[in-house]
């Protein structure tokens, strides 16, 4: 491999003698694999020769790379004055790493043994499998709910039976003291459920879950944030459709902005989720809701454009990966988060609220309410299950809202 990324013998065979040799050659072999450029793989191989010059002289054979020796590596890269290998930048230190990783992914070194973790108990595992079976909840959601459930095992042990209304009130208000009412409410949801497991599994009486308290949260409130429509126009059209990146951000934001998909929608889309022949794009939602939207001609353009001339080659059938090797999925919905927080900042649009994905959602429900749409639209577009979750886009057309108001009697307006 080292032959097709190099003219000079000279520098092939110095790669090759080196004390990495053949380490060397299998990591461009990797980079290549996982479709890194050419001029991008030849540069994390010099930096990984780098590294393994720099260890050498410091007496650390290549079974003997860490992450110690990485950071002192690190240190040693702004001062480098290394003969034949030139400017020393941040990239050296990134390619350093990636060899660091393909060492460790190969075996050529062993990594450095971790404190054992401790065992699930058996009956959180066991509520696992009842939230699966039983309410179709995905691994995420029972993970959040664990966290909660194990503090409360560990409050009160494994002897359930002595688990009380007073009690269970006691914990969760002790717990609520030093937290906001989000993740409070996070807390009695995942406790409720756990005591509803149990009384399923007549592990404890009937009726407990009722002792858990309802958090008081008056959530019509508020209006919800939103964006006005020649602002989401704006972050729209900051996308550069002449790279492979906009044309990506482009269709993610369309799907946001004109379907109302929420971040998670965009991570989990897949290629056999578009139906072209019928327009329909079939979306997998909260609680593994298969739901089906109308695929309009302007986002089914975008996404075109994306699959034939901005997508990378690979073997995924995730709709939208990254741009730059590795080519692969997105990590979590905060990769959309980010896309939509700079197409916000290149369009020099202020974001009123900290989500920023789901800030495109809210403003598709305020836009379609002020050209006429019904709740029940609006709620059949962002796929809720309740009329109820949909009633707060009621309050966003302050102007409307202003004709219906009535003048107080007797007294002049304003």
């Amino acid at each position: 491999m080292l032959s097709e990324l190099f003219d000079s013998a000279a520098r092939i065979h110095r790669l090759r003698a080196g004390p990495a040799g053949a380490e060397l050659d299998e990591f461009a072999h990797v980079l290549s694999e996982v479709r890194y450029a050419q001029i991008t793989t030849r540069r994390h191989v010099r930096a990984a020769e780098h590294f393994v010059s720099w260890a050498d002289r410091h007496g650390i054979s290549v079974s003997g790379l860490s992450e110690d020796a990485l950071d002192r590596f690190g240190r040693h890269v702004p001062r480098c004055r290394c003969a034949g290998f030139g400017h020393s930048d941040r990239g050296l230190l990134h390619g350093a790493h990636l060899f660091l990783r393909h060492l460790k992914d190969s075996g050529t070194i062993t990594v450095a043994a971790v404190a054992t973790p401790v065992p699930e108990p058996a009956l959180l595992m066991t509520f696992r499998e009842w939230m699966q079976r039983q309410r179709g909840a995905c691994a995420s959601t029972v993970d959040n709910y664990a966290i909660h459930i194990r503090e409360l095992l560990r409050h009160v042990g494994l002897e359930l039976d002595k688990l009380d209304a007073r009690g269970l009130r006691q914990f969760v208000m002790e717990g609520s003291k030093t937290c906001g009412w989000a993740a409070a409410k996070k807390r009695t949801t995942a406790l409720r459920m756990f005591v509803r497991f149990l009384i399923a599994e007549g592990k404890c009486a009937v009726g407990l879950d009722g002792a858990i308290p309802v958090l008081a949260h008056w959530r019509l409130s508020a209006l919800p944030r939103y964006l006005q429509e020649d602002e989401v126009e704006r972050v729209i059209a900051s996308c550069d459709i002449t790279s492979p990146v906009g044309k990506r951000d482009r269709a993610i934001l369309l799907l946001l902005a004109r379907l109302g998909l929420r971040a998670g929608d965009i991570v989990q889309l897949r290629l056999r989720d578009i139906d072209w022949q019928g327009a329909w794009l079939h979306v997998s939602g909260k609680g593994r809701r298969q739901t089906r939207l109308p695929l309009t001609h302007e986002v089914g353009r975008a996404l075109v454009a994306y699959l034939t001339d901005g997508r990378p080659p690979t073997d995924t059938d995730v709709v939208f990966i990254r741009c730059r090797a590795p080519f692969r999925a997105f990590r979590s919905h905060c990769n959309v988060s980010v896309i939509v927080d700079r197409a916000l900042r290149r369009a020099h649009v202020t974001r009123p609220s900290r989500g920023a994905a789901h800030l495109l959602r809210h403003s598709v429900a305020t836009s379609m309410l002020r050209h006429g749409a019904s709740l029940h639209d609006v709620a059949a577009l962002l796929r809720h299950q309740s009329i109820a979750t949909t009633q707060i886009y009621a309050k966003v057309d302050v102007i409307v809202l202003r004709t219906i108001a009535q003048p107080w009697p007797e007294v002049p307006p304003c």
